[in-house]
């Protein structure tokens, strides 16, 4: 063996002399081989498997043609620049005679040059192993390579397998676009060439580094960002496609499913990459974070969009959102409950958000809460990845706050039915992850824990072991969760019934144990501290500052010490007295008007909640911190200097949030980016949380005098620029109705307890005071704000509007309208534009749904004020339409630059749907709106002249109004039913607060903004009524004037009573009416003459007015005002000249008024004077004869008081006696003489009716003088008393009568209660003891009664005294030094007492008649006076028992 190896060696060396052919080393090789059949067969394929693999084709031909054939090589051929001028045809037709020349096939030969010139137009760039794109020259070269390949594939020269197993070979110098080009231009598909590979993890390794080069490169590269995006979407695409297909049936090969492994493999690979990235932390713009962002933008639906049916997106989504939840699961759940408030939506990775978000695009969030509940059960999970997913959804889906609380309750079920675990912890988890996005998405941990667990339908109390199993879950999560939860579990505990008690308290003791570990007090937990928020525990003096500043807001607001420090200074004083005293007592330069902090520390200080010696500490720290002022205010600098990183982040995030609204239907987007700005608004606000359930049941404003705190203010504005904002750029590309929900998920962040009082007085100082300075884009963006606000009335609590008058509660819709004034020129202008833009919006935002939707969403007060506006300003509004507009609302005329607010208010109100919305009754501009909206209108500041106005008056009137059916909002043609309406309505508005300061005199009612013209027009029409063919019908008896009607029906709806505030509320009311009745013709006083015999006019109304009322309120002790007096005798003198009998017509009138309302007699005496001269002139001229009867005797009773006090004889009195008397009283409280005893002697031979009259307009005219402080000198009206008590003492004229006075009296005793007020009867037993001194001693023995009166009068004057009804006495009193002692009602309390007590004893048997009963009814207010009497009357009784019997 070793001689042959040395011969063949030999040979071998003697043979290398000379290179041997081709042929002649294949002629040897064919002689030592066997032959047999299909042996050439074989041997052709072995030869072409060695040209593929060893040699090089090129020198191959070279040496088969010899050098003359040189340029003919097939690179030449192929080549771009060799063969520029070859045709295809050409370098087919050379392959063949080649492969021909060479016995090896076209295909396979065409195949391999075709990939050698690919691959060197790959590599002629340099190393490629960190480029995956092709340059220009390349991409040249690469497209004329191909076109060659198509010609040849199309001619059946080109085998793709070969091609494939080609490429492969040189695979490190393999471009991803060339391969990316082959597959688009049906050279070779990418399917075809992966599955050409026998090595299926390296080619999904060199896709993965291909992928993430290529994803690094488009986020890099811009010159070829179009190539490249296009590459990566049609290789996600076959990948999703290939890997995600539904197999109906089982194929006969394996090759679709090794590609389906492929596809799926290096998704995978792609996704792992991604998400390990993320948990390793990524810096911003680093290659890693740009392949990372790349890739995640291909979930969308811009790369998926071509393909047919969305089932395989469907599934890759599903299938990568399980990757995504599932993997690493190395998180325990102690770990989730620890770290889980460091998940949500505003801490999450934006590219792993942003993931989410593309991933819940394909999948509705029904199915998303399915594959979560379905993944929760069948895997292990990444708890971190699961409950970022979980924020995310309540964040980005709408819908989804209610599926998660479904899920929920379903877990929870499942978890008490079978005391599972795991979907307790599941439950748990889920709700205090949404919890931490805020209750603008879902509702707060502590609010669904009492919801669960906090009544008998929770699912815990079915059982002992359901209670025990929850208890003992929730001991089990103490060692880890926050103590935020651990506050909810205690304060808002589960309910358990009594027997079972202890496991609650067993838990409760834990959970404050652990608490006391991490040194946190359920004590000491802030008033106001929300915990709903898991985040950590302030400590107690940094949370006390803030509850000092919400309760100071509170306070503002309200007026009222807040209900949590009250309930905190009973329930929690430890925190109360140790923090939040001394962060409300922090010392300070005190302001020279109080603010609100300082009325809240006083009113603390008068409910004993400061101890005094804390309150005296502050006071004098006070003192002491005014010199140190300069230092102080550079710490208020700093203050301020620290609040604008807060501002400058939130402006920051609302700019961001703008960029947004380039497509304002992502609302996933907008959603993620609204979670930043609430976020950074909490923090601006300083507060440890956004917001929670409001304590007061209404937000409290003033209106009039809005204020903010500047960082409020600052909050505010930037909220509501950026709303506007965003309002236009969403318009810019979209109209209201395509912009998605992202306008009302902003308002819902605006809804907060603390958030929504700001943005309301920012909108009242905005819409109400600087209204017509706004710019359009204002307008516009405030007027979609007003709307959306609207919608939102189900959710917020009423605004309770605070002011000087009486406050009232607005639902927010109507508060919203009510800032929109018409004062002025300019107020009204700013109307019609907010209100046009405001209805245009709604309009154009709804186009597409219901009515009842649509009207739902306006305020009816809007649409009121836009027609009554559009109606004032723009007089084509008037008539009728000659056609309606089909087109849209004018949104888009709106938001022009140059928008002509005119013309689109025009348009608005011609348009079809406008016009349908009227039609329902709730938007109907009633008559009643019509009036009220134009009392506001100043006319000195009207946009309307004088006669235009009035022009404007009697088409809404007379034309539009009167003439409209009541159903519509008109009067049915009935000028009566006008004049009550507007006499309802201008009462109303003088009651009003735009009214308020002008009722305390009544002549300055008249000069109230905006009624002048307004009650011009009810005087004309009542004018109307009085002199037209309807006058008539006025008069029916059974209805009455129509003027009364009014009074009466407004009257009876007044509280009665007569404490202060009904008393006041119903003399302000008087003061209107009177202001009416002076203002219209004095006829309606009076009456018109009847047809019937006599003549006798019909004043009832009228009477029964003053009889209730006027007296009461309106009068001067027992006469009334001069003004009411003078317009009823010119009532009178009216109705006179139209009776046949002007004589008789006026005895009749004033006889009636001597029985039915005999005050107006007196009044007629006191104002005599003065009223005299009208009536004789008038008479004389009208009727040209004496002055009537009655007319006379009023006359001769004024001259008989005026004879009485003169030194001439006395005239004889005119009768009835009580005139008399009146005549002379008021004559008495003229006169200037002090003592009036003289006079009085000129009476003795008077009646003793007149005396006692006499005396008892006396009585009431001391009372008067207590009462009225200009009214006579009270210790006159003493003397003039006292001088007639003697006057009657002197004849023994019986005066007790006077004290006891009822409505059943008849005769002079009811013509004298109709003589006096109310109050002035009330007050009676005042005026009988302020005569006390002046009493007879033998009144007891000389008057079987004196004892009984006396008493009931003491008795009363104590109830008086109780119900506060004295004060307006015992006031004077105080500011009179002559008074006191007189006046002061419990110096002749004590006295009236005293007076009793010593008199009891001297009474006489008769005197204690009927006592017993008196003391039964109000005995009790003085029980030692009772005692005494009953005493007295016992011994009486004794006494009798031992006389002897008189038998004869």
């Amino acid at each position: 063996m070793s001689d042959l190896r040395t011969q063949d060696a030999a040979s071998g060396s003697s043979s290398g002399s000379r290179r041997r052919t081709w042929a002649e080393l294949l002629a040897g090789r064919v002689e030592r081989q066997l032959r047999g059949p299909g042996r050439g067969h074989r041997l052709q394929d072995s030869a072409v498997h060695l040209l593929r693999r060893h040699l090089n084709l090129d020198d191959l031909l070279l040496e088969v043609e010899g050098p003359a054939c040189k340029t003919l090589c097939l690179n030449q051929l192929v080549d771009p620049e060799a063969s520029a001028n070859l045709s295809s045809s050409f370098i087919g037709s050379a392959l063949r005679d080649q492969a021909s020349r060479l016995g090896v096939p076209v295909a396979v030969l065409s195949s391999q040059t075709v990939a050698s010139s690919i691959m060197r137009i790959c590599s002629s760039n340099g190393e490629p192993t960190h480029r995956v794109l092709l340059n220009a020259e390349q991409r040249k070269k690469l497209s004329s390579v191909l076109e060659v390949a198509q010609y040849l594939l199309a001619h059946s020269m080109f085998s793709r397998f070969s091609f494939c197993q080609e490429l492969w070979e040189v695979q490190n110098f393999l471009l991803l676009e060339a391969v990316w080009h082959l597959h688009v231009q049906n050279i070779v598909s990418l399917q075809e060439l992966l599955e050409s590979h026998a090595d299926t993890q390296a080619i999904v390794a060199w896709l993965f580094r291909d992928l993430c080069l290529l994803c690094e490169q488009m986020e890099v590269s811009t010159q070829h960002t179009d190539i490249a995006q296009a590459m990566l979407s049609d290789f996600v695409q076959l990948f999703v496609l290939r890997g995600f297909q539904q197999i109906s049936e089982p194929r006969r090969n394996m090759e679709p499913e090794r590609m389906a492994q492929l596809a799926v493999a290096v998704l995978r690979r792609m996704l792992i990459f991604a998400l390990e990235a993320l948990a390793t932390g990524l810096q911003d713009e680093s290659p890693v974070y740009k392949a990372v962002k790349c890739w995640f933008g291909m979930f969308c639906g811009h790369t998926f969009g071509r393909m047919i049916s969305t089932d395989c997106p469907k599934r890759f989504f599903s299938h990568t959102l399980t990757q995504v939840l599932t993997h690493k699961p190395v998180l325990k759940v102690s770990d989730a409950v620890r770290l889980q408030r460091d998940w949500s939506f505003a801490k999450t990775h934006p590219l792993l958000s942003s993931l989410y978000r593309r991933l819940f695009v394909m999948l509705s969030p029904e199915e998303l809460i399915g594959h979560l509940e379905e993944v929760l059960g069948t895997h292990e999970v990444n708890w971190q990845h699961v409950l970022s997913c979980v924020s995310t959804l309540v964040i980005c889906s709408s819908e989804a706050q209610q599926l998660v609380q479904d899920w929920v309750t379903r877990l929870l079920a499942r978890a008490f039915e079978s005391c599972d675990l795991d979907s307790m912890v599941t439950a748990f988890l889920v709700v205090r992850q949404a919890a931490l996005e805020g209750p603008s998405v879902f509702p707060s941990y502590a609010d669904w824990f009492q919801a669960s667990f906090g009544s008998t339908r929770g699912f815990h109390s079915g059982s002992k072991k359901t209670l025990v199993f929850l208890f003992k879950f929730l001991s089990d999560l103490v060692p880890f969760e926050a103590p935020r939860y651990m506050q909810v579990h205690i304060l808002y505990p589960p309910l358990v019934p009594s027997k079972y008690r202890s496991l609650l308290t067993d838990y409760v003791t834990l959970a404050k144990t652990r608490l006391a570990d991490l040194k946190v007090s359920v004590e000491n937990m802030g008033l106001y501290e929300d915990l709903s928020s898991a985040k950590d525990v302030t400590e107690p003096h940094s949370q006390a500052h803030q509850d000092v500043e919400k309760a100071i807001a509170v306070f503002e607001h309200t007026g009222k010490v807040p209900v949590a420090v009250m309930e905190a200074s009973i329930f929690r004083r430890p925190y109360y007295m140790s923090h939040f005293l001394p962060a409300l007592l922090t010392p300070r330069v005190l302001p020279r008007t109080p603010d609100s902090r300082a009325a809240l520390i006083e009113s603390l200080r008068r409910a004993d909640k400061i101890p005094p010696s804390l309150y005296s500490t502050y006071c004098q720290a006070c003192s002491s911190a005014a010199e140190k002022k300069p230092e102080n205010a550079a710490l208020g600098t700093k203050t301020e200097a620290i609040c604008v990183e807060p501002l400058g982040l939130l402006a920051a995030a609302l700019r961001e949030l703008r960029t947004t609204m380039t497509d304002p239907t992502q609302y996933d987007v907008f959603s993620a980016q609204m979670a930043v700005v609430s976020e950074r608004l909490s923090s601006a606000l300083g507060l440890g949380e956004e917001d929670g359930s409001f304590e007061e049941s209404q937000v409290q404003l003033n209106i009039f005098s809005p204020e903010l705190e500047p960082q409020d203010h600052q909050v505010a504005d930037l909220l509501l620029t950026s709303f506007c904002q965003n309002l236009i750029v969403a318009s810019g590309f979209a109209p209201p109705d395509r912009q998605g929900p992202w306008a009302a998920h902003f308002v819902t962040s605006l809804c907060g307890r603390r958030l929504l009082p700001i943005v309301l007085t920012r909108l009242c100082q905005l819409l109400r005071h600087q209204g017509p300075s706004l710019s359009a884009c204002h307008v516009l963006g405030l007027a979609a704000l007003v709307i959306h606000l609207g919608e939102r009335r189900p959710a917020v609590p009423e605004v309770h509007v605070a002011s000087p008058a009486p406050v009232k509660s607005l639902p927010l819709p109507e508060f919203l309208s009510s800032l929109l004034t018409l004062r002025t020129a300019e107020a009204s202008l700013f109307c019609l534009k907010f209100c046009t833009a405001a209805i245009s919006y709604s309009l154009c935002k709804s186009s597409s749904q219901s009515k009842d939707i649509l009207c739902s969403c306006l305020s009816p007060a809007l649409m009121k004020k836009f027609q009554f506006i559009l109606f004032r300003l723009l007089s084509e509004a008037r008539g009728p339409l000659s056609q309606e507009d089909t087109a849209g609302p004018p949104w888009k005329l709106l938001c022009l630059p140059s928008a002509d607010w005119q013309r689109a208010a025009l348009c608005l109100w011609k348009q079809r749907t406008f016009q349908e919305l009227l039609q329902e009754k709730e938007f109907h501009l009633t008559y009643r709106d019509w009036l009220q909206l134009e009392l506001e209108i100043q006319p000195e500041f009207d946009s309307l002249s004088d006669m235009e106005r009035w022009d404007f008056h009697q088409w809404a009137i007379h034309e539009h109004f009167l003439l409209k059916p009541s159903e519509a909002g008109g009067c049915d043609g009935d000028m009566q039913t006008a004049c009550t309406i507007l006499v309802d309505v201008l009462i109303d508005f003088c009651q009003s607060l735009r009214s308020y300061n002008c009722l305390e005199n009544s002549d300055l009612v008249l000069s109230c903004t905006g009624n002048r013209d307004i009650f011009s027009r009810l005087q004309d029409m009542a004018a109307d009524l009085e002199q037209g063919p309807v006058a008539p019908q006025r008069c029916s008896p059974s209805q009455g004037h129509f003027l009364f009607r009014v009074f009466r029906r407004r009257l009876q709806a007044l509280a009665s009573g007569w404490d202060v505030a009904a008393r006041l509320q119903r003399q302000q009311e008087l003061l209107v009416y009177r202001w009416i009745l002076l203002g219209l013709p004095p006829s309606i006083l009076v009456g018109s003459p009847q047809c019937k015999q006599p003549a006798t006019p019909d004043c009832t109304e009228f009477f029964h007015l003053v009889n209730s009322e006027l007296r009461n309120f309106c009068c001067h002790g027992s006469a009334l005002t001069h003004d009411i007096t003078v317009h009823f005798f010119r009532g009178l003198l009216n109705t006179c000249s139209q009776s046949k009998d002007p004589s008789l017509t006026a005895n009749l009138i004033l006889t009636t008024c001597q029985t039915e309302c005999p005050i107006v007699v007196t009044s007629a005496l006191l104002w005599w004077p003065r009223l005299e001269p009208e009536l004789h002139t008038r008479w004389r001229r009208c009727f040209q004869g004496p002055l009537p009867q009655e007319l006379q005797r009023l006359w001769e009773a004024q001259l008989f008081g005026k004879s009485c006090l003169s030194s001439d004889l006395a005239s004889p009195p005119p009768g009835p006696a009580w005139v008399s008397a009146a005549a002379l009283h008021f004559a008495i409280q003229q006169a200037e003489e002090t003592s009036i005893k003289s006079q009085l002697e000129k009476l003795n031979c008077q009646s003793e009716e007149l005396l006692v009259v006499l005396f008892f307009f006396s009585l009431m005219g001391l009372l008067s003088s207590h009462l009225t402080p200009h009214a006579v000198d009270s210790l006159k009206a003493v003397d003039i008393c006292a001088e007639i008590l003697r006057c009657l003492d002197k004849r023994k004229v019986s005066w007790l009568v006077l004290f006891q006075l009822t409505d059943t009296d008849g005769g002079l005793g009811q013509v004298l209660l109709r003589l006096a007020p109310d109050p002035y009867v009330r007050l009676l037993p005042f005026a009988f003891y302020s005569l006390l001194s002046y009493f007879d001693e033998d009144a007891f023995i000389r008057e079987d009664a004196f004892l009984r009166v006396a008493v009931d009068m003491y008795l009363k004057l104590i109830c008086l005294f109780v119900t506060g009804e004295t004060s307006a006495v015992s006031a004077l009193a105080g500011r009179s030094q002559e008074l006191q002692g007189q006046g002061d009602p419990v110096g002749l309390i004590i006295k009236a007492r005293h007076f009793l007590l010593q008199s009891i004893p001297r009474c006489p048997e008769k005197s204690f008649a009927n006592m017993a009963e008196l003391l039964a009814t109000s005995g009790h207010c003085d029980p030692e006076v009772s005692a005494a009497l009953l005493s007295r009357h016992q011994a009486v009784s004794d006494d009798d028992l031992y006389q002897e019997p008189h038998l004869f």
